[in-house]
């Protein structure tokens, strides 16, 4: 089997690309447009046959400091990265825009910051943005809003961002264009002898030992570490995740064709993909509903007002809650749609009620089946 097929439009619906700033941007500090215009021809083959897209893109700084003038691909200092980042945006999101428009694509621009998908009220308005620019048919470009990050308060790289986006979109998997071509026994630059891995199917102590520091071109700021990190959040959440060389012509095309790279294997099943939502985070508030929501919910519903018997606890928007059944017995945990406030005032009511009861136009469900996982 070609594990490039797990990325195919057939078998992955909605898919993020990383592309790493070592290939989208050449060593004089300027776009390789000639590259990138057959990454975006791949892109739109795969649009064409009903796959939905998100592209995570680094470059920003690079092409901002080259456009400012500024030493060391503008990483000499934080300053100096926030700079080139606010000058880079700008250019960045032009030139996905124009590559994308000659495959008649609409591109939207996407900045967000570690806070955006940690804070869980955050990561719902993140998630919606998203997933309501892929119904729209928009292909969202994502990056870290550099000229706010600090270095406490970042990702550090597109490789664990791209898959922070890939759980709060639910996608089915994520590739990693990057300048090099997988994950290796030991560092293929220093032993002639290293041997690709080609199927990661466990992440364990013997494949984090194999992960190198350092980024092969020094231009970017992901190294293997941080590829191993992304694979352990994607497939945790049930996406593949592969690594990928970018650097020829046509690289979606390429993999596809070739398989050539490592593949980490997702769990696979939707309570692996909400693994994350069952996992350790504090309870601020509880749920409790009757049987006909206990019901609902097994059979992978959203929680209604309709079906909530009470609300414990005082809790606000993107907070995370239990869902308990009239016996307390733990049904599910998830993300809330509103505050407890609001949520005691609409317990028992019909969906259609709740804009008399509040007095605004609110969301339908009390805690969406996205962003729940029945235990």
């Amino acid at each position: 089997m070609n594990e490039a097929d797990r990325f195919s439009p057939e078998r992955c619906p909605r898919l993020i690309i990383k592309v790493g700033s070592a290939l989208l941007v050449g060593k004089d500090g300027e776009v390789r447009r000639d590259w990138l215009r057959t990454l975006a021809a791949d892109i739109g083959e795969r649009k064409r046959a009903g796959q939905e897209i998100v592209i995570v893109s680094s470059g920003s700084i690079a092409i901002g400091a080259r456009r400012l003038g500024l030493p060391g691909g503008g990483r000499n200092s934080l300053e100096d990265a926030q700079a080139s980042a606010a000058r880079g945006q700008i250019a960045l999101a032009q030139v996905w825009a124009g590559v994308l428009d000659e495959e008649a694509l609409d591109a939207a621009q996407v900045l967000v910051t570690l806070g955006d998908l940690e804070d869980r009220r955050r990561y719902l308005n993140a998630s919606a943005t998203l997933n309501r620019l892929l119904s729209l048919d928009v292909i969202p470009i994502v990056n870290e809003n550099d000229t706010v990050a600090t270095e406490r308060i970042r990702f550090g790289d597109n490789d664990r961002l791209a898959a922070r986006v890939a759980q709060a979109c639910g996608a089915d998997g994520v590739i990693l264009l990057s300048d090099v071509d997988g994950l290796y026994d030991k560092n293929p630059t220093h032993y002639d002898d290293a041997k690709l891995i080609p199927v990661v199917r466990e992440i364990d102590g013997e494949i984090e030992d194999m992960a190198d520091t350092r980024s092969a071109s020094g231009m970017g700021s992901g190294g293997m570490v941080s590829k191993i990190e992304a694979a352990r959040i994607a497939t945790t959440v049930g996406a593949d995740l592969a690594i990928v060389s970018g650097k020829a012509m046509n690289a979606l095309q390429q993999f596809e064709q070739s398989g050539h790279g490592t593949v980490f294997i997702g769990e696979g099943t939707a309570t692996a993909r909400k693994a994350w939502l069952a996992g350790g985070l504090t309870d601020e508030g509880v749920i409790v509903i009757d049987q006909g929501a206990v019901k609902a919910l097994e059979h992978g519903n959203s929680l209604l007002p309709a079906g909530c018997l009470r609300i414990e606890g005082e809790f606000t928007r993107g907070d995370m809650v239990s869902i308990v059944d009239s016996k307390h017995n733990k049904i599910a945990r998830g993300l809330v749609e509103y505050d407890s406030d609001d949520a005691i005032q609409i317990v028992g009511r019909r969906s259609e009620d709740i804009p008399r009861i509040l007095g605004y136009a609110p969301r339908s469900a009390l805690v969406h089946r996205s962003h729940m996982a029945v235990l």
